[in-house]
């Protein structure tokens, strides 16, 4: 079963940002990445709605053959957290880790939080850090605009728009003298360059996404499940959308072609 592919799924495009960090961290782990597409964003969804398509996505993932399933979105990481209690396979999903990194960096034990309205609403982040550390105080904001602004590639830091976009989501953190923020989100770090600008070089902004690919390859190692191949792993992606819409998005997360290892699903029908 070591040889067998790294189940991720998100509920679009944001997971690969998960996906380029564990390639760098498990360069011989082959992937099968799932982007629910057609129902993006599950971030406006009602709590039952978001776990029942995060249900079906890990199921997608299961038939498979996966080794381990990381939940790349923090919407379903924040929302679904009951989801691994029958799972076969190991399980993570992106608010321990990336938690956890969070405590570790601050130095001042003011800690942001910006995610989507479910992730924020559900005060995943919030309890998780406070259970890690009760003297942290945490502040959260919402930022819905963040995902459009990365999917219709507005990512430069000098673009005036993403700038006052930015500036109206954190000027509130950035007052409250935060020196820790976490980006909660995985489609965040695409636009982390234009985020910091605007924070300051004093605050340690915490990629989601880079600390849950940390965070797998610990558990892969731990339950002897690392792949023991030296080639390179095969990346597979598979949506609930258009493929052509997905591929020319992809290459904004990966910083490459995803290529012809783009196949479409429709979950509804499909039989797993």
């Amino acid at each position: 079963m070591s040889e067998n592919a790294i189940g991720i799924f998100d509920s679009g495009l944001g997971g690969l940002t998960a996906v380029k960090e564990l390639i760098k961290v498990l360069p011989h782990e082959s992937i099968v990445y799932f982007g629910d597409t057609a129902r993006v964003p599950y971030g406006t969804r009602s709590r039952k709605t978001i776990i029942r398509y995060a249900e079906q996505d890990t199921d997608f993932l299961l038939s498979k053959g996966v080794k381990m399933i990381i939940a790349a979105c923090g919407t379903v990481s924040s929302v679904a957290v009951n989801l691994n209690d029958d799972l076969p396979v190991p399980f993570t999903g992106v608010v321990i880790p990336t938690a956890e990194a969070a405590v570790k960096a601050t130095k001042n034990g003011r800690i942001g939080v910006i995610g989507t309205s479910a992730t924020v609403n559900s005060g995943s982040y919030k309890k998780e850090i406070l259970r890690q550390r009760d003297d942290i105080t945490v502040f959260q904001q919402d930022c819905p605009l963040f995902v459009s602004l990365v999917e219709n590639s507005f990512i430069s830091k000098d673009d005036d728009i993403v700038k006052l976009v930015v500036e109206r989501y954190l000027s509130p953190l950035k007052a409250e003298g935060i020196d820790t923020l976490i980006l909660g989100c995985t489609h965040f770090p695409i636009i982390s360059e234009a985020i910091s600008a605007y924070l300051g070089d004093n605050v340690t902004l915490i990629d989601s996404g880079r600390e849950t690919a940390l965070y797998a390859a610990q558990i892969l190692k731990e339950n002897d499940l690392l792949s023991d191949s030296e080639k390179p792993g095969e990346c597979h992606y598979y949506v609930s959308d258009t493929v052509e819409d997905f591929r020319r998005t992809a290459e904004i997360f990966l910083g490459k072609s995803v290529g012809d290892e783009v196949s479409h699903i429709n979950l509804e029908h499909a039989k797993i």
